[in-house]
């Protein structure tokens, strides 16, 4: 199936919405028209109440009448009918493959007429007018008309989601669809730009505003337009996120680029092997009789050449394959392997996918700069009511919850789908929310490893076991099919400490005394107490990694790290951008040979922070008060315990604090010479050291205008070490060539002379430059990663630095924004 049969379906539902406006004041004849349709094609009429055909309807419950889960032939015999008595002149859509469908219980944008608001349809109705004229003729008044309508409508009875895909079915290319799919697909990390996870954020939990809506769709469709990632308008986007969610063997990529990756082949080879990327283009161009129009087609805000930047694209999903080789610049030349490609339609969707997969893998890989949570947790459970199935689960050596009637706890996408099919299923006006975290929790929460203690009502304690497994569906239990298989340690009955909560599944992790006296009781039945921490195995760190990573070279590496095991503290300062946080955390990991997490603890001060935070204070507790131990207290005393091992405690923004209120007493004990001493602490009267095996990290921002110089308490008892940006650096150069984008390229040339400009500006100076991290950014570098760069990041900062010199910002501005627009 082409493109065209793909997307043949919105002209059809744009005209048909076209169509259907014509009924916004003759409502009566529009039901009479569905009920004859409906008799036509020989389907049970949808639109009735007591038996009796509805007194109104809204446009997007009409649409709904063949969006709905019917088979597609009842869809198709629906519309056929519509099209013949509206006289349409669009085709009849032979596919709906990706356009979103209402739940067949869910049909109506409107409740029954007793629980109607007077105006509900009329609202409905306005929606869907000012939807269409906003969308063909673009306005400052009919965006705030949408605006306004939207967020009446969304407060109605049956409106949520599904306003957003009816949107959608009648102007497909200006609103995007966020149904459960799409709403997942988007905030997937390499599906757009890295950035919308910022635009998108909390639309899966909240329906965003109608302000929020538009702009939502308007950032949308601008950073697909160029094609950037498969897909350049809201349907070709639709339907990817459809297509994510079939079997992997079904799935065929629908990006418009790809169908350049056969002539690219075979116009380098008819080249002679390699040519310029001029030369390919024109021999495309002669090979496949293109039009100067299909030539000089524009697409996007900034004119974009679409046949030139769809044929890049193609290019460098070809080099990523292997087919191209992209190390001799502004060449294109086929390796062995392109050479003897026989490149077909569905090779070149298959290597598409592949690549989109190994890039956002590799993404995500390289953001998860530390090991998932791996602290054992610690959980009271009731093995049905009262423990009841208790010694089954002993015997089965599995713990299970109930609920059965939601299924399989692993399809919810979140704990709120999860008690929204509670309420349904069960009584509406119950809140469901203990409910609904059990489920959430025995499925997504719980870890192997975790240990779990039976409880039997709220005062006897029957079991303990280590959980082994991850959640299973057991549809072959008549009851409590929700399970987990578990090692069972202990079994038996014994007094609960305290009372237990009535809950069937409780998080206690929190509650250390409550949990060690759990311990207790089993360390007494077993003669064992349970290690609060897996053993973890971290990966290897080396110098080399570390330079590699930081863009460092060898004799600053020798220095900075030299300077820290001597001096004991160090303070990283730098303007914004150079890396300080990355590089603080890599140079605790190069020391120790390995990224040991638990032996770094990162901690931000502020000016209200203080010693009770960072050392030991007073807290609330349920009684009163009682004395905590905060951060440094406790990093130093598992230091101690491990003195042949280095522990490095990272302050970010130290010269925020006050660092004599902060510190107290302790501050003479960091000095190098002071460190195994001991002082008597203010709150606890113990001796307290810091051992010396224990480095301090700070990080500070030389750019930050609101800060007085630091005081010398602080500058006497640490070393400062610079960082500046690495844009010469060879190791940057080497992710330059990588990235292969000419734009990156003239966009870091035009940042390096921005930098002496600050440099040499009076009012900031080496401090304000801007730092080579905003373009650490993983592969592809695409034009929109690059945009989002200067508009969100590159712009604010030069806005706040030369706030009272309008015509600098312009000058920058345009500079900018022209090294992406050649």
């Amino acid at each position: 199936m082409d493109n065209n049969d793909l997307f043949q379906w919105t002209k059809f539902y744009m005209e048909f919405a076209g169509k259907l406006l014509l009924y916004k004041n003759d409502r009566q004849s529009l039901l009479n028209l569905l009920k004859n349709v409906f008799d036509e094609v020989g389907i049970k009429f949808p639109y009735t109440e007591n038996g009796e055909i509805i007194y109104d309807i809204c446009p997007f419950t009409v649409f709904g009448a063949f969006n709905r889960g019917i088979k597609d032939e009842n869809r198709i015999a629906i519309i056929t009918a519509l099209k013949n008595r509206l006289e349409m002149s669009s085709m009849v859509p032979s596919s709906f493959e990706g356009i979103p469908v209402l739940n067949n219980m869910k049909t109506w944008f409107f409740s029954y007429k007793k629980d109607q608001g007077e105006k509900d349809i009329d609202n409905l109705w306005r929606m869907f007018e000012y939807a269409i004229k906003y969308s063909d003729t673009p306005s400052a008044d009919g965006k705030s008309d949408f605006i306004e309508m939207y967020d009446i409508v969304l407060k109605q009875n049956n409106v949520k989601w599904n306003l957003t895909m009816a949107l959608y079915w009648c102007r497909p290319y200006t609103y995007i669809n966020l149904d459960n799919r799409n709403r997942k697909f988007v905030l997937e990390d390499g599906n757009l730009p890295h950035y919308f996870q910022t635009v998108f954020a909390g639309i899966d939990k909240k329906m965003p505003d109608g302000n929020k809506y538009l702009f939502m769709c308007e950032q949308c469709s601008n950073a697909i337009s160029k094609g950037d990632f498969g897909y350049m308008n809201l349907p070709e986007l639709s339907y990817i996120a459809w297509q994510d969610t079939i079997k992997k063997g079904d799935k065929k990529s629908n990006a418009e680029f790809l169908k350049w990756f056969a002539p690219i082949i075979s116009a380098i080879k008819k080249l002679g092997g390699k040519a310029s990327p001029k030369d390919v283009r024109e021999q495309i161009a002669k090979d496949m009789n293109l039009s100067k129009d299909e030539l000089n087609e524009k697409r996007g805000k900034t004119n974009t050449n679409k046949f030139a930047n769809e044929v890049a694209f193609a290019r460098n999903y070809l080099a990523y394959e292997g087919i191209i080789d992209k190390s001799e610049r502004g060449i294109w030349a086929l390796t062995q392997k392109g050479m003897s490609c026989d490149m077909t339609e569905q090779l070149a969707s298959d290597i598409f996918r592949k690549w989109v997969e190994v890039l956002k893998s590799k993404r995500e890989a390289d953001e998860k700069d530390l090991p998932v949570d791996e602290q054992v947790h610690f959980w009271v459970y009731a093995a049905g009511e009262n423990s009841r199935l208790w010694d089954e689960f002993y015997q089965e050596k599995i713990m299970a919850i109930g609920w059965d009637e939601l299924g399989d706890l692993s399809d919810y996408v979140d704990r709120e789908e999860m008690r929204t099919a509670l309420k349904q299923k069960g009584e509406l006006d119950k809140a469901y929310k203990n409910d609904s975290l059990a489920t959430w929790q025995f499925v997504n929460t719980l870890k192997i490893g975790d240990i779990v203690y039976v409880k039997r009502g709220l005062s006897k304690i029957v079991g303990r076991g280590i959980v082994k497994s991850e959640y299973h569906y057991d549809e072959l239990r008549k009851e409590y099919k929700n399970t987990r298989a578990v090692e069972w340690t202990n079994k038996g009955e014994f007094e609960h400490p305290g009372q237990a909560v009535m809950k069937t599944l409780t998080d206690v992790t929190q509650y250390t005394e409550y949990v060690l006296k759990l311990e207790e009781i089993f360390s007494e039945d077993t003669g064992t107490v349970v290690d609060l921490q897996k053993e973890i195995e971290y990966a290897k760190y080396t110098e080399e990694d570390f330079m590699n990573n930081v863009f460092m070279d060898e004799s600053s590496y020798e220095q900075i790290s030299r300077l820290l095991l001597k001096k004991k503290n160090i303070i990283l300062q730098g303007a914004p951008g150079v890396g300080k946080t990355y590089a603080a955390k890599r140079l605790a990991y190069s020391i120790m040979k390995v990224k040991d997490t638990s032996r770094v603890m990162m901690v931000q001060f502020h000016q209200s922070y203080s010693y009770e935070d960072f050392v030991m204070g007073y807290r609330p507790a349920k009684e009163g008060f009682e004395l905590s131990a905060g951060p440094f207290y406790e990093f130093c005393k598992k230091a101690q315990d491990d003195e042949d091992r280095e522990y490095f405690f990272i302050i970010d923004e130290i010269n925020r604090g006050n660092l004599s209120k902060i510190f107290g007493e302790l501050l003479m004990l960091i000095e190098t010479d002071k460190r195994g001493e001991s002082l008597r602490l203010l709150y606890s009267n113990e001796l307290f050291m810091v051992p010396s095996n224990v480095y301090i990290i700070g990080m500070m921002n030389t750019a930050d205008r609101s800060l007085a110089m630091i005081d010398y308490a602080l500058r006497r008892r640490f070393a400062f070490f610079e960082l500046k940006p690495a844009f010469t650096n060879e190791k940057f150069d080497e992710m330059k060539e990588l990235a292969s984008n000419y734009k990156f390229d003239k966009l870091i040339d035009i940042v390096v002379a921005l930098n002496k400009v600050i440099e040499n500006d009076d009012s900031l100076g080496a401090g304000f430059v801007v730092g080579h991290s905003y373009f650490c950014i993983s592969e592809p570098v695409l034009d929109s990663d690059l945009s989002a760069i200067v508009e969100f990041e590159l712009l604010p900062l030069l806005r706040e630095y030369w706030f009272d010199e309008q015509s600098k910002i312009a000058e920058w501005e345009e500079k900018l924004r022209g090294a992406l627009n050649d």
